[in-house]
């Protein structure tokens, strides 16, 4: 039983880090969950993003928001990002696939639905969005910041974890609304 709760543990950490990958053949050491490093190259003390790609870099350890976001258009951008917080926390399934993009080559919808079931079934899992940022705007693609606090309670042991971390939520336009496409995460270390 308790490895199994250890395996639901650490699935459960991947969904929220957004670690699942449908095309394992692209994967490499570098930006996987396993190295500790952004996808990019960026290393885990980083953070911020930069002009070329998703990642995390130091710029001058402040995040700047993009100066060119309409203003209708970072309002449709954070509502989104608030209904993805929200629908997670509420355990709403329905709400949360809504606003993941079906197109993503980073998850599969029946995969984060089969991973959210089994995580909540077990977890009261909740997080927690701060500084949430747009940094980076294109018409059709829109990358938001944001530090994340995590809140894992088994259900069965009442056991916590809080872990915290920088988040960076890539979205893309599809038929007029933004959609979640892919998420790169680095967690804080932890204070001794």
């Amino acid at each position: 039983m308790k490895k199994r709760s250890l395996l639901i543990m650490l699935f459960s950490i991947l969904l929220v880090l957004g670690a699942c990958s449908k095309d394992e053949e692209k994967q490499t050491s570098q930006g996987s969950v396993d190295d500790g490093e952004a996808a990019g190259g960026y290393g885990s003390i980083d953070h911020g993003v930069d002009d070329k790609g998703v990642g995390f870099n130091m710029a001058g350890g402040t995040i700047e928001e993009a100066q060119n976001v309409p203003a209708e258009e970072k309002a449709a951008i954070v509502e989104t990002f608030q209904a993805y917080i929200d629908a997670f926390n509420q355990k709403d399934i329905d709400t949360y696939l809504s606003v993941l993009s079906p197109n993503s080559e980073s998850f599969s919808l029946e995969d984060e639905r089969a991973l959210l079931q089994e995580t909540f079934k077990d977890y009261d899992v909740t997080r927690e969005a701060n500084d949430v940022t747009i940094v980076k705007y294109e018409e059709n693609e829109a990358q938001l910041f944001a530090k994340l606090k995590t809140t894992f309670k088994q259900i069965e042991s009442g056991l916590e974890t809080n872990p915290s971390g920088r988040q960076v939520t890539v979205f893309k336009k599809e038929d007029g609304q933004w959609k979640v496409d892919s998420i790169y995460y680095i967690g804080d270390e932890e204070k001794k």
